[in-house]
């Protein structure tokens, strides 16, 4: 091999890059770390994240009365990930190594490790998906949801911390604005990567930055990572790759990451000789509102619902068990999908939004964020968090009414006609439920289980109550529509982090991290995902591959 830049080349900045080449530089190799945004942008996706991780049981869960082991994170990771690709094709092959690796880490290292970096994790854990409660369903059976103090920022420092103290050492070299265009191969083997340089761009985290091409470039380097994310923010994209199992695609998607996240690496690496596996696996949200101060173009926000808001489809009909706030996602999603519908709505109470709305994202959360206890204390005040409150004040997918009559109005304004009649008989036979204790309406049966759980009970579930008892009024509902968020197939890799060919052997060179990769293994999720295991996944593939690059 001819003479090499540096040892490791990492295309990408965000949170499973940045862990490659901390790794990577903590055992002694010369990083260049190649970016075709600006600086602005470091930490990618994680930076705008709402710090959620995946632990079993752990310190946290152990203090609250959460009971869990090793052994039932795997049965729900099995149910819930539905692994059926292990014939002559093998696309589950590794990505059931993957999850059975991710979960040990989960259990033993992770932790330990975080506390090593710094980073501390919010007390209350959190169950940010609850899933179905049946023989063989999906989700948590338990919470798992460790949000870190500081969230996504605060996850993501240490490692920009490591990165530049190691430009100055000169170790570690930033090539931003550097948009890589195909990997260099000689034979079967990638040895380094060429592309376009672009103009600097002052544009903020997240805004569509020029394309403006200043000239050319080329790097050799013994390793190549790639860590470049998925195609969430290229919506034609996620239509085409949509599966029939969720219906047919959505035309009124929102954007959960910016346009800049186009899987534009996974063409790099399959033209390099990298198997792709897995593009019809998908996870989107289906409680996507438009952001009333964007970033980026359809710029959507995720709610983080509690279990009390009723959730009806655009017609105004409710929604079939499980497909409750905060339960199943894709089964919504499939569900949505199957009846037609583009939006959906939650109808709900005052003092509901002020309990159960958490909006995901770092910006949405400035108290965890910040790492203020005092903002953080005004919680359990009167009133809705700020954040919340301005999507009530100023977001297009909110009504707000002081009558059921208005209420109605509302919704018809913004979506066209909804079954009236059918909301109000929806109302009622929700509030009925919720006012017996006795009630086996699984939502109403689900909400009472909710709060037999300490944290939900303290931060995240309101006292029940009928939606139609005018002390919890103002009465609001909530346009929901999808929101495009992660891609769970990709290049796949073994427990190394190599990006493996068509005949299973690794490519010589080349290796795959986050997104790009699955999350590990070309899909360690399978169909769907625990939450608060992207940005674990994240943190499993870039250690493992910034140990062997």
């Amino acid at each position: 091999m001819a003479a090499h830049d540096t040892d490791v080349i990492v295309i990408g900045s965000g949170l499973s890059g940045l862990v490659a080449a901390c790794t990577a530089l903590d055992r002694g190799r010369t990083v260049t770390l190649v970016e075709q945004e600006g600086p602005q942008s470091i930490g990618g996706q994680a930076f705008w994240s709402f710090g959620g991780l995946f632990l079993v049981d752990s310190p946290e869960q152990r203090r609250l009365g959460i009971e869990d082991s090793l052994e039932l994170a795997w049965e729900d990771w099995e149910h819930t990930a539905g692994f059926d690709r292990d014939g002559d094709d093998g696309e589950d092959l590794w990505a059931r190594r993957w999850a059975d690796a991710y979960l040990d880490f989960a259990h033993r290292d992770l932790r330990p490790w975080l506390r090593e970096l710094g980073i501390r994790l919010f007390p209350v854990v959190g169950h940010a998906e609850r899933g179905a409660r049946t023989p063989g369903g999906h989700g948590n059976t338990v919470p798992r949801f460790h949000i870190v103090w500081g969230t996504g920022p605060g996850l993501v420092a240490p490692f920009t911390r490591r990165l530049r103290d190691a430009v100055r050492d000169g170790s570690a070299t930033l090539a931003f604005r550097h948009r890589v265009t195909e990997l260099l191969t000689e034979g079967d083997r990638v040895v380094g990567v060429a592309g376009e340089r672009l103009a600097d761009d002052v544009t903020v985290r997240g805004e569509p930055s020029s394309r403006e091409v200043m000239g050319e470039f080329s790097l050799r380097a013994e390793s190549v990572v790639v860590a470049t994310g998925g195609i969430g923010g290229e919506l034609e994209r996620v239509r085409e790759l949509w599966p029939a199992s969720l219906g047919t695609a959505p035309r009124e998607a929102v954007r959960g990451v910016p346009v800049h996240v186009d899987g534009s690496g996974l063409g790099l690496a399959g033209a390099a000789g990298a198997r792709l596996v897995n593009g019809d696996r998908m996870w989107h949200y289906t409680e996507g509102i438009k952001n009333w101060d964007p970033v980026w173009p359809d710029h959507g926000i995720r709610i983080l619902p509690g279990p009390s808001s009723l959730w009806l489809d655009h017609l105004g009909r409710r929604l079939p068990s499980p497909n409750y706030p905060g339960f199943d996602t894709l089964s919504t999603l499939a569900h949505l999908r199957s009846v037609g519908a583009e939006h959906s709505w939650f109808v709900l109470t005052q003092s509901i939004v002020e309990k159960e709305f958490t909006l995901s994202g770092s910006e949405q959360n400035p108290d965890l964020t910040g790492r203020s206890v005092p903002k953080l204390l005004q919680r359990v005040l009167p009133g809705a968090p700020a954040p919340v409150q301005a999507f009530l004040d100023h977001g297009e997918d909110f009504v707000v009414a002081h009558s059921l009559t208005e209420l109605l109005d509302g919704m018809e304004r913004l979506s066209g006609p909804i079954d009236r009649a059918g909301v109000v008989a929806a109302i009622e036979e929700r509030d009925d439920a919720v006012a017996d204790p006795a009630s086996t309406d699984p939502q109403a049966v689900e909400i009472r289980r909710a709060r037999e759980y300490l944290g939900d009970r303290l931060v995240r579930t309101a006292a029940p109550h009928r939606i139609l008892d005018e002390r919890h009024w103002p009465l609001i509902a909530v346009r929901l529509r999808t929101l495009t968020r992660k891609t769970l197939g990709g290049i796949q890799t073994d427990l190394d982090s190599r990006a493996l060919g068509a005949a299973g052997e690794p490519v010589p060179g080349l290796f795959a991290v986050g997104e790009a990769a699955g999350f590990g293994g070309g899909g360690v999720h399978g169909y769907r995902a625990l939450e608060g295991t992207f940005l674990g996944g994240c943190l499993h593939s870039g250690l493992r591959a910034g140990r062997r690059a």
